[in-house]
């Protein structure tokens, strides 16, 4: 581990819960105003309780919207959230190949998106991102390739094939930039970190496959900090690596969750449940992540972590 980096758990948010105040199988989670989350819900196919919530990083809960099925404001698997500078939501859905946009508070506004692999066609897309000028990154995971959109759905640019070599795809996911607008994807079944310029030129990738310092089993999100640190959800090693611009290690973290204020205001209302969980052994594995899916950073410089299999959010403090 590195002397001159490190992080403070700081909170959790989450509770398993089908609808209302809690998760289920949260995947991505987006940044709105004053301190609003919109975590997107993947549930399950027996349950089919896809949905957003919509909470604070303090953890209260507001509302949720969205719905499982294939019309206009429901999602079938979805797969990736985000905003633009208006607030507007924009969530991508593998199964139905489209991007549809709603409103802060949840009300359908359009979508574009079609299945294929020519100009702005799509096939399973995933991670997104927008640029300074508002324009959308959109990874097209299927079709082994980035599509640029401007924020209402029209085709700009494309880079990326299926293959191993620099600048080639293997079912990426994950999506990130930096402060000059340079893109990283996290290449999922590459287990590596590739980086661009705004326009698709290669210029560096990092990691490989394994379970060691540095090592992706399956990454799934890449954010990046200001000073170029960058942050990977290790999503088969069931851990955060970060490294440093140059793509060298720097420190790992497995997990350090407590109970989050929903959790501590709904278990004691369970005594069953209660009795139940003084009595469990090795219950200090509940503080590890569990199939982590998405990393980003907020304004503050706080890493937050959708702790995916444990219906959670994990964030940390910076400290220097």
């Amino acid at each position: 581990m590195s002397a001159n980096i490190g992080f403070r758990y700081h909170q959790t948010i989450g509770l398993l819960a089908q609808t209302g105040r809690g998760f289920s199988l949260p995947v991505d989670f987006a940044f709105g105003q004053d301190g609003v989350l919109y975590v997107l819900n993947r549930g399950t196919p027996v349950q089919r309780n896809t949905h957003v919530t919509i909470c604070t990083v303090d953890g209260d809960y507001r509302t949720d919207f969205g719905s499982y099925g294939p019309a206009d404001g429901q999602f079938i698997w979805p797969t990736a959230i985000t905003t633009d500078r208006d607030e507007h939501i924009y969530i991508s859905s593998e199964s139905e190949h489209r991007i549809q946009k709603f409103s802060k508070t949840g009300q359908f506004v359009a979508k574009w998106g079609t299945p294929g692999d020519g100009d702005g066609e799509l096939d399973g897309p995933s991670g997104m991102v927008f640029d300074r000028d508002e324009n959308l990154y959109v990874v097209d995971h299927h079709n082994n390739r980035i599509q640029k959109f401007t924020k209402d759905g029209k085709f700009l640019r494309k880079w990326g094939e299926k293959g191993e070599g620099d600048g080639q795809f293997n079912l990426p996911w994950g999506i990130g930039l930096d402060t000059v607008g340079n893109v990283y994807v996290a290449d999922w079944r590459n287990d590596r970190i590739q980086k661009f310029d705004p326009e698709g030129k290669f210029l560096a990738a990092c990691g490989k496959s394994g379970h060691g310092d540095g090592e992706f089993y399956r990454p799934s999100s890449v954010a990046i900090a200001q000073e170029g640190h960058m942050y990977v959800a290790d999503w088969g090693n069931n851990r955060v690596q970060v490294l440093g611009p140059d793509g060298s290690f720097r420190t790992k973290l497995l997990g350090d969750a407590g109970l989050s204020k929903w959790a501590a205001e709904y278990l004691p209302s369970s005594p069953d449940y209660m009795e139940a969980r003084q009595i469990a052994k090795n219950r200090e594995v509940e503080r590890f992540l569990w199939g982590p899916t998405s990393v980003k950073l907020d304004a503050e410089g706080r890493l937050y972590i959708v702790d995916s299999c444990r219906y959670r959010i994990q964030i940390y403090s910076r400290v220097y």
